[in-house]
């Protein structure tokens, strides 16, 4: 594995919520200009263990290609979705199926829209199921080469700190939720997968 090169660190203060409730840290960047951003609030909360933790994870997600397959499915769906719309723009059933009188570009939008979202339900488990995997793979990679135990302990500090409560239902978790219940995050830390 190639060696890491880490450019000048930068502080962050994100200014949209209060400092006791904003506790983040997310990389960002494409080519030379990434960057891991680790905001003020969680490096006031954390110890240096749980600290490395954190940023282990998030070196996890570019190590393991996280950032550049997202990427790239994010890409992709645009351009099919751009796609569908142009298809779509053409058919005059599209239109007349919700009532919308002749078609124009303006009403193709707006409809794309609107109605998108309701056929692109189905794709939503899958689309969180592959989020909560890669999730799990950085928090391997993050027990691999930092403190295990620092990562289980900064996970239930954040938790704790966000109000981020520990169980949820499970059925609407594995439909919308894009990181793993917070139960069943730790428990595999602590077991060590």
């Amino acid at each position: 594995m190639a060696p890491l090169r880490f450019c000048p660190a930068w502080g962050a203060r994100d200014g949209r919520l209060p400092p006791h409730r904003s506790r983040q840290c997310l990389f960002t960047g494409l080519g030379s200009a990434k960057r891991v951003v680790l905001f003020d609030t969680l490096l006031d909360s954390l110890d240096r263990a749980q600290t490395e933790a954190v940023l282990a994870h998030e070196l996890g997600h570019f190590r393991l290609g996280h950032i550049r397959n997202g990427m790239m499915v994010a890409v992709a769906a645009a351009l099919a979705g751009l796609g569908l719309l142009a298809w779509l723009s053409n058919q005059p059933w599209f239109f007349t199926g919700l009532e919308v009188e002749g078609p124009s570009a303006v009403a193709a939008v707006i409809l794309f829209v609107l109605v998108g979202p309701v056929f692109a339900f189905p794709l939503k488990p899958v689309a969180s199921a592959w989020s909560r995997r890669r999730e799990f793979a950085a928090d391997r990679f993050a027990q691999r080469y930092s403190d295990a135990a620092g990562l289980s302990r900064a996970l239930r500090k954040l938790y704790r700190d966000n109000a981020i409560a520990l169980t949820a239902d499970p059925v609407y978790a594995r439909v919308y939720h894009s990181h793993p219940l917070p139960a069943e995050r730790i428990a595999r830390r602590d077991r060590g997968r």
